[in-house]
């Protein structure tokens, strides 16, 4: 991708977080929070980072892979992946509905430009890892990026992945963990304390870093650190806020998979449209 100014960048955010609140509030039905926190580390992977993004050839074998492994927040790779090109933009009204193209969670099999179906938490950070491993081995220059909610740190596969990542020296494998630290039913800590993300990364030999995940900035220089990087995987752990660019939404669980009445519907695309 052909870099682009970060003024633009968080033009695209605004535009995808609009994109995003419509289509949820159209189904009656989807996840806003952690589509709105996870936000700018997608549009700065889709619109800046990732190679050979290309339409008309989605499979293109030497691309870089992108895996949603939070898979509920699928409404902010679709709003991405609409404004590419993959799809027209009437699709995005047609969220979750029967025999749509774009379904609660992300499907492989029926959405132009998705890599790997996922949903079950724990199992896309796995698969974008078998990815990684795949590029190295096939020396075709890819990377590969995938995004975790914090909340997904509690499945024991990530653990797994995070062992066998390390072994492999998979320096082209970059997981963000976007810590909202929210989930459906509490605070991360009250329902499993994770302490130190970090320390728990590093531990098992990953190049880990800390950055404001609504920050491009911060998110743009992660990603050249990482590229940087040879002989070990790197975790960017962002600090990010559920419901971000909302006022009313922010930080509050019960956004994370609540539909907008039509009051709350127009009082949040003035937000994001002002």
């Amino acid at each position: 991708m052909s870099k682009i100014s970060v003024t633009e960048l968080n033009k695209i955010s605004r535009e995808i977080r609009q994109d995003i609140l419509d289509m949820v509030y159209t189904a009656q039905s989807g996840h806003i929070g952690g589509s709105f926190s996870s936000t700018e580390i997608v549009t700065a992977l889709y619109f800046s980072e990732m190679r050979h993004l290309d339409p008309a050839d989605p499979k293109r074998a030497d691309r870089d892979r992108f895996v949603l492994s939070k898979g509920h927040a699928c409404p902010v790779w679709y709003a991405s992946l609409c404004k590419l090109g993959y799809f027209e933009k009437y699709h995005l009204s047609s969220l979750r509905k029967i025999n749509s193209i774009l379904q609660g969670h992300p499907d492989m099999k029926s959405t132009p430009g998705i890599d790997c179906t996922t949903g079950s938490l724990g199992h896309g950070c796995a698969a974008a890892t078998g990815m990684a491993l795949e590029g190295l081995m096939a020396k075709d220059g890819r990377r590969v990026y995938s995004i975790l909610g914090d909340g997904e740190l509690n499945e024991g596969v990530v653990w797994e992945t995070a062992m066998a990542a390390a072994k492999f020296k998979l320096d082209n494998l970059v997981f963000f963990v976007d810590k909202n630290n929210l989930q459906m039913d509490g605070t991360s800590d009250q329902i499993m304390p994770l302490f130190s993300i970090e320390d728990k990364f590093a531990s098992f030999g990953w190049n880990v870093l800390t950055i404001d995940g609504h920050n491009m900035d911060q998110i743009l220089e992660s990603l050249k650190v990482a590229r940087n990087t040879k002989g070990k995987p790197t975790c960017i752990v962002a600090e990010t806020v559920k419901g971000k660019g909302v006022s009313f939404m922010e930080d509050v669980r019960n956004w994370h998979g609540k539909a907008p009445s039509k009051e709350e519907f127009e009082s949040a695309m003035a937000e994001l449209t002002a």
